[in-house]
């Protein structure tokens, strides 16, 4: 946090449409959330603003309720700025609100939980409406292999097989893919061709949500059996598992905090 006593933490509630992005995370030449939130604030305050993010979205994953934390001048109204923010950035993105948080608030490291809800549109020809939320599975799904195949991966587990292998750390020591999964479960919405995929966990590794959807969705459509979700699991080889689906269909719908940490979810 950046010294001095008229400098205050503060925390925002995003939302945003993914796939007008290459990313939430701010990278030169291309647009990102962080990005345009960035030059906003810039241009509201007259000077620069560093963001910390909850989750790092990949290019076409939406959010709706996103947390980043920053440091801010404490003559500044939270709540005024996130609506200046949305009137900026809008349609885009949305900044739902803002308010002051405790001083060594982090929204990435001071986060208990994440949930993502991953969409798929399940039926002979695909919903123009719904293309930017949803994956189009033609095949019929078995929602009740799915959900066995869910429940496999609540808890504690490796998840090499599922992630993007990462860098390692500068030492050259190799940055572990244990993550703890909450709960894991797939439904029908209204209409039914409408499936989804809820899953909360503590943290999650780059493509962890999208590679178990994709493998579990194989499974629901024959492609795969249910043994092999464990089998996959076990083997922690990215190779096993199945394709990644695709990003537009996932959604960041909340980020959970301890009570003494800022606060409770984003809704």
């Amino acid at each position: 946090m950046t010294t001095g006593s008229d400098i205050r933490r503060a925390r925002f509630v995003v939302s945003y449409r993914g796939t007008a992005f290459r990313g939430a995370a701010e990278s030169p030449g291309v647009r990102t959330v962080i990005g345009e939130l960035r030059a906003a604030c810039e241009q509201i305050l007259g000077q620069p603003i560093e963001f910390t993010l909850a989750g790092r979205t990949d290019a076409g994953v939406h959010a709706l309720g996103q947390v980043i934390s920053c440091d801010l001048p404490d003559a500044v109204d939270p709540s005024d700025l996130a609506h200046r923010l949305s009137r900026m950035c809008a349609p885009d993105i949305a900044v739902r609100s803002g308010d002051w948080a405790p001083d060594d608030f982090n929204a990435r490291f001071s986060a208990s939980s994440r949930s993502y809800r991953y969409h798929v549109w399940n039926a002979p020809e695909g919903n123009p409406l719904l293309h930017e939320l949803t994956w189009h599975v033609a095949q019929p799904l078995d929602l009740d292999l799915m959900n066995e195949a869910a429940q496999a991966v609540v808890g504690q587990h490796d998840f090499s097989s599922f992630c993007r292998a990462p860098d390692p750390a500068p030492d050259g020591t190799p940055l572990s893919l244990v993550r703890t999964v909450i709960s894991a479960n797939w439904t029908r919405g209204d209409p039914s061709h409408l499936v989804m995929f809820d899953i909360v966990g503590m943290a999650f590794c780059h493509q962890m949500v999208r590679s178990l959807a994709g493998t579990m969705v194989d499974i629901g459509s024959g492609r795969r059996s249910l043994h092999d979700m464990s089998t996959i699991l076990d083997g922690k080889d990215r190779q096993l598992a199945g394709r990644v689906a695709p990003p537009q269909g996932l959604i960041l719908m909340k980020v959970g905090y301890e009570r003494d940490r800022g606060g409770g979810a984003s809704q």
